[in-house]
């Protein structure tokens, strides 16, 4: 029986081999484990996993198919719902959406759909098995602002249905938090992020870099000057959060934001790329996301000892399990229930350490977890010679600085329906500009709901024309 097929481990790089290096650390399934790690599957009459997925792929019907080998139908299956496989299958936290429903993980442990999802994928880029079908150019355009997932699912939707579509990204490579804030050990970019991306391009999907919006173009521009008749705003959330405590600016202190920056985008790592990057002998980062364990991670493979710096416990942290686990093998040192207080500094102006207090849980807050409270007394210092804050990110209010009519919160996010309609007509956004930093799978939901919205709104605007 199914249910009785252990779970397939994909293979891994050995722990004290990867911290040197920043190739992929998962070395994903042979074709031979993808069917029978798909074979596990139940094919539940009422799947739950389905409903627990953001973008709603046909998980079973997908997993039926490779346990048969079947993997170019399975990949078919796959394209219909998600234009980023590849991606999903590496990064998204499928222990609490689809995997988490998983009726096997009650008794036993889940399907591994991650996993298949990323094998059936890359089998796909490997045998140049491409699902390109779209309909013909209606002869209507629409813009799409920031090239991250949220914004390429809702191109990759809008341009199948006959959509001309035009992707606006602001630095000089498309691909948004893929690219720039997620680590090559997790997503290698020059094999999955540049295939997912020419995938798009080959529907017809135009992207343009180097086009910042609300300085370069405004959003009146793009309706007024270049014709849009809508236009998604999936710009993200990349606006740093810092703690408020004394020493934050001396030297060596910086956002993980502009740390993973520097090596993902900008290839710090890489001796044939001349980017400065400053670590010291140990570096301590504080928070406990899992932006702040690719912060570590990254740090340890530059040759830094490295430290997080959280102020609840190990059952509280917000990353992924795995790569808290990946972490732990690799060497990053756990400090729980610490909070610094003070960023200390030597007299050159460097970091030289942290002042951290204990903490221990008092009662929930609004969002349920229990709060973090400081037990009077128990101040200690932490060497380091860098910081790197992992706090979470708000969106850089530019565009809705520069744009009329469009309503914010109070956290500078842009306020939209569950269709990503917002308070200026024929403008659509979604992603982290609209919730705020989360995750990759989230922000596609988002996408492709807007690419369904507008479609609904350039038709009704034909039908009242």
């Amino acid at each position: 029986m199914a249910s009785k097929i252990p779970r397939t481990a994909a293979k891994e790089q050995c722990p004290q081999v990867r911290r040197h290096n920043f190739d992929e650390v998962c070395l994903g399934y042979t074709e031979e484990e993808a069917a029978l790690e798909a074979s596990r599957c139940l094919q539940c009459k009422n799947p739950r996993c389905i409903s627990a997925c953001p973008v709603n792929i046909q998980i079973p019907s997908f997993i039926a198919q490779a346990a048969l080998k079947n993997f170019a139908e399975a990949a078919r299956i796959i394209a219909a719902d998600s234009s980023l496989p590849a991606v999903c299958g590496r990064v998204c936290p499928q222990e609490t959406q689809c995997e988490g429903r998983c009726i096997l993980g009650v008794k036993s442990e889940p399907v591994s759909i991650g996993k298949l999802e990323r094998f059936v994928a890359d089998y796909s880029r490997e045998n140049n098995i491409a699902f390109l079908e779209k309909q013909p150019f209606n002869g209507h355009r629409i813009a799409v602002v920031g090239s991250g997932p949220a914004g390429l699912a809702c191109a990759g939707d809008l341009a199948k249905r006959g959509y001309g579509v035009t992707v606006f990204e602001a630095l000089h490579k498309a691909g948004g938090v893929l690219e720039y804030g997620i680590p090559e050990f997790r997503l290698p970019k020059a094999t999955v992020v540049k295939h997912e991306i020419e995938q798009l391009k080959k529907l017809g999907v135009v992207i343009e870099t180097n086009v910042i919006i609300g300085r370069t173009l405004t959003i009146d521009d793009l309706f007024d000057e270049e014709k849009f008749e809508a236009v998604f705003i999936a710009s993200g959330a990349g606006l740093p959060k810092f703690m408020g405590i004394p020493g934050e600016n001396l030297n060596g202190v910086v956002s993980a934001n502009e740390f993973l920056t520097r090596n993902n985008l900008m290839r710090a790592y890489d001796a044939a790329y001349d980017t400065p990057v400053y670590t010291g002998r140990r570096v301590a980062v504080v928070g406990g996301g899992n932006v702040a364990m690719d912060a570590a991670r990254s740090a340890l493979r530059l040759g830094a000892e490295v430290m997080t710096v959280y102020r609840r416990t190990e059952n509280e942290l917000p990353a992924r399990a795995e790569e808290v686990h990946h972490a732990k093998e690799e060497g990053v040192i756990f400090h729980l229930l610490t909070n610094p207080v003070e960023i200390l500094g030597n007299e050159k102006g460097w970091v030289r350490g942290l002042r951290c207090v204990k903490m221990t849980l008092g009662e929930p807050d609004s969002s349920g977890r229990r709060s973090p409270v400081t037990i009077p007394g128990s101040e200690f210092e932490l060497a380091a010679d860098a910081v790197i804050m992992s706090l979470g990110t708000s969106p850089n209010p530019l565009i809705t600085s520069a744009t009329k009519g469009l309503e914010t919160n109070r956290r500078q996010c842009i306020v939209a329906g569950e269709n990503g309609a917002t308070s200026r007509k024929g403008v659509f956004a979604g992603g982290d500009i609209v919730t705020g930093a989360a995750t990759v799978i989230l922000a596609m939901g988002a996408g492709r709901k807007a690419a369904k919205a507008i479609d609904e709104f350039i038709s009704l605007r034909i039908d009242t024309l």
